[in-house]
């Protein structure tokens, strides 16, 4: 036995989702699903311990070691490109970063884009591949105001099913990157306690085999 397993899980509908998926592994904790204000859920028989996070601060949980693994979309390791192990795509929480801008609008490559993202990093980065000039004009709220009301030329988000930007006369113009719930680990963890996260990671893997069959 590597011990106990200390998850960091995401908050809302994806964590949920995750954990039945964890606990379909043998890391059952039914407690974790249960409304009330304890933080953390422990089952001492599986061997597992979870506690729920904002889903942008799991990667951080696991690179400082509080946690030893966790779920994290991959729109966020992109950002902020944590020093974990990336173990598994989970293919779920699936949609795309990407690039949006009012219909029919036409780049000037003469002049400098201005981009507005919750993304900063993930948007300079795909910027540089291409070479491209870009203003950052970093923003937490609905960023499509920002092309309509002329802050910005595009902007740089999460897409699922484009149905707000369809409503707000905006287009996706290209796809920066897929998103989906990736299972990560904290690097010493992974040596210390590789058998049972080796153990879990195959189980998640044969699941979402499974479920592909189907």
């Amino acid at each position: 036995m590597d011990g106990m397993i200390k998850v960091a899980l995401p908050k809302g509908r994806l964590g949920e989702k995750v954990y039945a998926m964890f606990a379909e592994a043998g890391f059952e904790c039914p407690e974790v699903l249960d409304p009330g204000r304890k933080l953390i859920f422990t089952n001492e028989q599986a061997g597992v311990s979870y506690f729920w996070v904002k889903p942008t601060d799991v990667a951080v949980y696991v690179e400082r070691g509080a946690a030893d693994i966790g779920v994290a979309g991959k729109d966020i390791l992109e950002e902020y490109r944590p020093d974990i192990y990336e173990l598994l795509d989970l293919k779920t929480g699936m949609c795309r970063m990407a690039v949006a801008a009012k219909k029919g609008f036409a780049d000037d490559r003469q002049k400098t884009l201005k981009v507005a993202t919750k993304f900063p990093n993930a948007a300079l980065r795909h910027y540089a591949q291409q070479g491209r000039a870009i203003d950052i004009i970093e923003l937490h709220g609905s960023i499509e105001l920002a092309p309509i009301l002329g802050m910005s030329d595009v902007i740089v988000d999460i897409v699922e099913t484009g149905k707000t930007l369809k409503e707000n006369d905006l287009e996706v113009v290209e796809t920066v990157f897929p998103i989906s719930a990736r299972l990560i680990a904290n690097k010493a963890s992974y040596q210390f306690k590789r058998a049972r996260i080796h153990a879990l990671t195959e189980s998640l893997t044969a699941q979402i085999r499974n479920k592909a069959e189907f």
